[in-house]
């Protein structure tokens, strides 16, 4: 059960560093978009997470406090996408103001994930 539980938490971290690769790239390519990479990245993250935030017969509690936390943030991340990729069909562009609070949440996220014990 335990190996089944780390392949899960691979998955949720492989998740997050797709969405955050596919940001730099459109960063580094200074194309200010949101992808359709950025959204199925955000999916496996977000079901991912779920599914890592159920009891698994684990021997101890699990942490709350950091589950909801890193959802709040995902849910921002999500609405961040969402509007993005509204604006993006609408406009033909997207605002950075959207754009870099996307990579800098993403890796927040992350760091809560790996730091956050």
């Amino acid at each position: 059960m335990e190996i089944l539980r780390n392949v899960v938490v691979l998955v949720h971290l492989v998740g997050f560093a797709i969405l955050f690769g596919a940001w730099v790239v459109e960063a580094a390519a200074r194309r200010i978009r949101v992808t359709r990479l950025m959204n199925i990245a955000l999916a496996i993250s977000l079901l991912t997470g779920l599914i890592l935030s159920a009891p698994w017969g684990l021997d101890h509690d699990l942490n709350y406090a950091k589950i909801g936390i890193k959802l709040v943030v995902l849910i921002v991340i999500g609405a961040l996408l969402g509007i993005g990729s509204a604006r993006q069909k609408r406009n033909g562009s997207l605002s950075p103001a959207i754009f870099w609070p996307i990579g800098i949440l993403t890796l927040l996220n992350a760091a809560l994930a790996v730091i956050w014990r």
